[in-house]
């Protein structure tokens, strides 16, 4: 689903217009509601969301590296590490807590197996030593 040139561009634009309110939100956040809930709102919610979006679609999975690394300029690389753990943590406590086969709204293996692959990705990506591009 390779829109081009024109979609790429289009792309680009939306993803620099949402990083540069997400930056300030992200601010504004860690100083009124503390790490967690900032790291959250932008790893948690909108970068996963990127992550999914870009293994359907090659304009979000080109433009992915750089959301990573606007994301690692907002965070010390200390607060990345506590951070994703907490995350982790929290998953891994939602995964047992799932097992339960009678559950209507239980998560799938092959849904569950996608969500953990997309944050094994991006905890590599925000904990690298470096990001390169190819």
């Amino acid at each position: 689903m390779n829109r081009g040139g024109v979609g790429a561009r289009s792309l680009n634009i939306e993803l620099q217009t949402a990083l540069n309110p997400a930056g300030e939100a992200v601010q504004s956040i860690k100083t009124r509601f503390g790490l967690k809930a900032a790291f959250d709102y932008i790893v948690a919610e909108k970068l996963l969301s990127f992550a999914e979006a870009s293994s359907h679609d090659p304009d979000f999975a080109r433009e992915l590296p750089r959301f990573v690394s606007e994301i690692r300029r907002m965070f010390a690389p200390d607060e990345i590490q506590e951070q994703l753990a907490e995350i982790e943590r929290t998953q891994n406590e939602g995964d047992t807590n799932a097992l339960e086969e009678d559950d209507p709204l239980r998560e799938s293996p092959a849904a569950a197996a996608e969500r953990v692959q997309r944050f094994s990705l991006i905890k590599e990506l925000l904990t690298a030593a470096t990001l390169g591009t190819s």
